[in-house]
């Protein structure tokens, strides 16, 4: 059973959002993720989708575009992002996607984590590595301690399944925000991965940048980059270091 990565699907079956306009890229670009998954993640496999999952704002809007990712291989795991404007409570989402339309090959990652055969999975949304970026009006302060404190929690719960598992599965942290990103640092994110000895974090957010690296390392945390444009719409298998 394999693990995989994508982000920012930015699906929008339902709202007028065409992610053509931003580049030749974005062609087809729902053809092709569905393509390309169904080509490469085996039903027993997992996914993780770190956020800007779609452009919907409410579920009525959001329902083309899970059931989408309800009927691709492959349980799935996501995170919010800046855009899923979509998104609510666990305890709606859970009514909604289990209880209403039987989107069962879809789980929250929200203060929690899951474990594969290899790894266990945390995260959260994360926030802006400069102030300077984050939305007018909002604390940014207050929100990247929130950020931090939920993807604390999420790692601590990935901790206790180690425990309980009896084997020295590698903790992953899989957020939508980049913490290092251009020159920029999210410290306080960071600060949390480097003190639960996270060694792999991979995030999205960031869009039409095709000539930087895949990866880099912060200290010795590596940085992957996940976005699906970066990716060709091809969700990236994570290997066991």
């Amino acid at each position: 059973m394999s693990l995989f990565v994508i982000s920012d699907t930015h699906l929008s079956f339902s709202a007028d959002k065409p992610m053509e306009v931003f580049g030749a890229r974005w062609n087809n670009y729902t053809s092709k993720l569905a393509q390309s998954w169904s080509r490469n993640v085996g039903v027993m496999d997992t996914v993780v989708l770190s956020g800007d999952i779609s452009w919907a704002m409410n579920f009525d809007e959001a329902y083309a575009d899970l059931k989408f990712l309800n009927d691709l291989p492959g349980k799935k795991i996501i995170c919010r992002g800046n855009h899923d404007y979509w998104w609510s409570t666990l305890k709606k989402m859970d009514l909604f996607f289990h209880e209403e339309n039987g989107f069962d090959s879809i789980d929250f990652l929200y203060n929690n984590a899951f474990e594969t055969d290899e790894f266990i999975i945390c995260g959260s949304r994360g926030w802006y590595n400069d102030s300077g970026l984050a939305p007018g009006g909002s604390d940014y302060r207050k929100i990247t301690a929130r950020e931090a404190l939920r993807l604390e929690m999420s790692i601590s719960e990935g901790e206790k399944i180690r425990m309980s598992g009896g084997t020295e599965r590698e903790i992953l942290a899989f957020l939508h925000f980049p913490p290092v990103y251009n020159g920029c640092r999210c410290e306080e994110i960071i600060e949390v991965l480097r003190k639960h000895g996270i060694k792999r974090c991979y995030y999205g957010h960031i869009h039409n940048c095709y000539d930087i690296p895949p990866s880099v390392f912060y200290g010795d945390i590596e940085f992957v980059i996940t976005s699906a444009d970066y990716l060709d719409f091809n969700p990236m298998k994570i290997e066991s270091l």
